[in-house]
């Protein structure tokens, strides 16, 4: 038993002094800017009021046990109540209160109060990314989880390498320069999501149908890392967001880029696309939105139905393309954020991959004409 307990401690002991401990933290964020480091002093100032309450009342409780505790004689006491100890044990939890209530209202004003800001940019929720619109710069894109599924889902039995954000890593991250004050206007595709920055004191749910607003400011350039924290599906916890804060040089040179990406993007809605051409634009459309509920192998997962072999995409095809513009059941409107030559091009795909061998090919005007 001895070399067993022995044996035990010793693994702890290992366990706790292991690399990844080494960056192991029990409090907040470090805050970059004086809205996220008022929340930190309000966390620490409301902590030890908790502690305080505690360690009294407590120590008050267990002095009392012990103190008057049986085996020493003592019989329990035969009185009423005290109206000066009621008014006494009101007054002081009302002055607590009123003491923490006090600062937490101001920061939540502050938090709320949008004014004077530098620049807009509109946040859309998907399940499961996010959508950003530059509204001031005139461009949009979307932000994914950057580490391919079957990293993150471990296939195949074989360890892949990873680095220490490998599920907080976008192919696009948001870049906004440093010092600068943002209006965050938020809202949701299909379910309520919730965008979240630690860091910079933010966090404000979007909403199906709703526009609500928020703002951050950083005074440090670096990268800074959120999540989603609103339970909204399957892959709730693969949606990261990602802020590069940059100086105003980087950022007015990275506007140039992603003007000139937006560009270069833009299809021609009338040309018509060879069954190659298309599939491999489709390929490209289907992994970025839909492998993460049908799998890239196309044969499905729990509550999503497979693809390969499916009678939706085999059959006729107005029925596939109602339902990607329309959406079904936890198929969301693809119609809203796909332009007419990318669902196309992922309907060819389907109907080409895999088992399924239609040999169609779907044109940007089928679904043109379909959306009418």
């Amino acid at each position: 038993m001895k070399n067993r307990a022995s044996g035990l401690i010793a693994s702890l002991l290992l366990a706790v002094s292991h690399p990844a401990f080494a960056d192991y933290k029990l409090n907040l964020q470090t805050p970059v800017n004086d809205l996220a480091r008022e929340v930190y002093g309000l966390h620490t100032f409301l902590l030890v009021i908790c502690t305080v309450i505690f360690v009294v009342v407590f120590g008050v409780m267990f002095y009392s046990i012990f103190k008057h505790r049986k085996s020493r004689g003592h019989k329990a006491a035969n009185f009423h109540e005290s109206t000066t100890v009621e008014i006494i044990w009101t007054i002081i939890p009302v002055l607590i209160l009123v003491a923490m209530a006090w600062p937490a209202t101001k920061v939540i004003i502050a938090q709320k109060d949008t004014r004077g800001v530098d620049m807009t940019i509109k946040v859309t929720g998907y399940q499961w990314k996010w959508g950003y619109d530059y509204l001031d710069e005139g461009f949009a894109f979307h932000s994914r989880l950057k580490t391919p599924q079957e990293q993150y889902e471990n296939f195949g039995g074989e360890k892949p390498v990873r680095n220490a954000d490998y599920l907080l890593e976008v192919d696009n991250p948001v870049v906004v320069p440093v010092g600068k004050r943002v209006r965050v206007l938020l809202t949701a595709n299909d379910v309520i999501h919730s965008w979240w920055v630690p860091a910079f004191s933010v966090k404000q749910d979007a909403i199906p149908g709703f526009i609500r607003d928020t703002w951050f400011q950083a005074d440090k350039e670096g990268v800074y890392r959120g999540q989603c924290v609103e339970l909204c599906g399957k892959d709730h916890g693969f949606m990261p967001i990602v802020v590069h804060v940059v100086s105003q040089e980087k950022y007015a040179a990275w506007v140039v880029e992603q003007k000139k990406l937006a560009a270069a993007s833009q299809d021609d809605p009338n040309k018509v696309w060879t069954q190659a051409d298309s599939v491999a634009r489709g390929q490209k459309v289907y992994e970025a939105n839909c492998a993460v509920c049908h799998k890239p192998d196309g044969k499905g997962q729990g509550a999503f139905p497979a693809l390969d072999g499916s009678k939706v995409v085999t059959g006729d095809k107005a029925g596939q393309i109602d339902i990607l513009l329309n959406g079904k059941n936890a198929m969301p409107a693809w119609g809203k954020t796909l332009s007419d030559t990318e669902i196309a091009a992922v309907m060819t795909y389907t109907r080409n991959s895999w088992g399924n061998k239609t040999g169609e090919v779907l044109q940007p005007v089928d679904i043109k004409t379909a959306r009418k």
